[in-house]
């Protein structure tokens, strides 16, 4: 069966299971359900995963506050190899950017995990914007991509940048933007932001592309400066930062999601009530007010949409990841 078309039976089964009944005695019967996230406590993902995990069991999902527990490396891979071997009884669920699911395929030939055929789509969480910052290797003088661009090519030696880890959306966009100004821009990969942000603000790389809202609070602070976002619109929490769009750089507008999922063969009804639960969470204008604050827009979808976005992206990043050229082997 082809992967694109395990991508369509996954988002008409996602359509199915919206439309089931959500007997909340099924979901109160997990003692303490359990979220799984792939990267470094702190980052913003992190916040999203333990603000929505506080009133999971105030919206019916769970006895008591669900717990996160972090599982970061291998580029978010950990966390769902996690959930991969976790019960299918909705005990367990994971928040991933779609990268995991939606670029690795095209980088890894022997990926640990099916997309869709080891998880079941529950709902998106959050949008998120990803950024270009620099820190204090290069001159005050550069506030643009442009004059990044231009920094680059007259200091080749110092043409670096730092990404969350080797193979995600940021990781990416560095390249597109050597590979479009035929820079030799050198990528340097991270167990998550927050180790790449502190070598960029202690003058170690001159460079790091990371969700957007990961930098903010350094960038308002002045000791680093977030030149770029890659949203179709610019941030509303930093409207002082231009787009790549809006600079000249239209092929590196994207928008990332981080997503629910839960193991295959979780019970529908279970599936449908974590849905109920997680999108009465991101309601809660403190979580929203939270996520903006790390530079998150909080939303919610059914399964079959977080399925539909899956699949296109799965589709869009594929002659993208082709050009770049890179895969787990080179």
């Amino acid at each position: 069966m082809t992967t694109r078309r395990r991508f369509t039976q996954a988002a008409l089964g996602s359509t199915v299971l919206a439309t089931l009944g959500v007997p909340a005695a099924r979901a109160q019967a997990i003692e303490q359900p359990k979220i799984l996230y792939g990267f470094p406590a702190g980052s913003s993902g992190d916040i999203v995963a333990r603000r929505v995990a506080e009133r999971l069991a105030a919206a019916g999902y769970g006895r008591t506050a669900a717990v996160v527990e972090n599982k970061p490396g291998a580029g978010g891979r950990i966390a769902l190899e996690t959930l991969k071997a976790s019960p299918a009884d909705g005990s367990v669920l994971c928040l991933t950017p779609f990268s995991c699911t939606s670029i690795y395929p095209h980088v890894y030939k022997k990926l640990s995990y099916d997309p869709v055929a080891d998880f079941v789509p529950v709902s998106i969480a959050a949008i998120m914007h990803h950024g270009l910052s620099v820190g204090p290797m290069v001159p005050d003088s550069v506030k643009d991509v442009r004059g990044f661009v231009a920094w680059l090519k007259a200091n080749p030696d110092k043409a670096n940048y730092g990404s969350p880890a080797a193979g995600s959306t940021p990781h990416f966009l560095g390249a597109l933007l050597g590979l479009s100004q035929a820079i030799d821009y050198k990528h340097v990969p991270y167990r998550g932001s927050v180790p790449a942000i502190t070598d960029v603000m202690g003058g170690q790389l001159a460079s790091v592309f990371c969700p957007a809202g990961d930098p903010l609070p350094n960038h308002r602070a002045g000791k680093l400066r977030l030149i770029a976002t890659s949203g179709r619109q610019r941030l509303p929490f930093a409207q002082d930062v231009a787009t790549f769009a809006e600079q000249g750089f239209s092929e590196l507008t994207t928008e990332e999601w981080f997503g629910f999922y839960v193991p295959a063969r979780t019970p529908a009804a279970v599936v449908a009530a974590a849905n109920t639960a997680i999108n009465q969470a991101l309601k809660d204008k403190a979580l929203i007010d939270g996520a903006a604050q790390v530079g998150l827009l909080a939303q919610g979808s059914t399964g079959a949409d977080m399925a539909r976005s899956q699949r296109a992206e799965f589709e869009r990043w594929a002659p993208l990841v082709q050009k770049i050229g890179f895969t787990a082997d080179s």
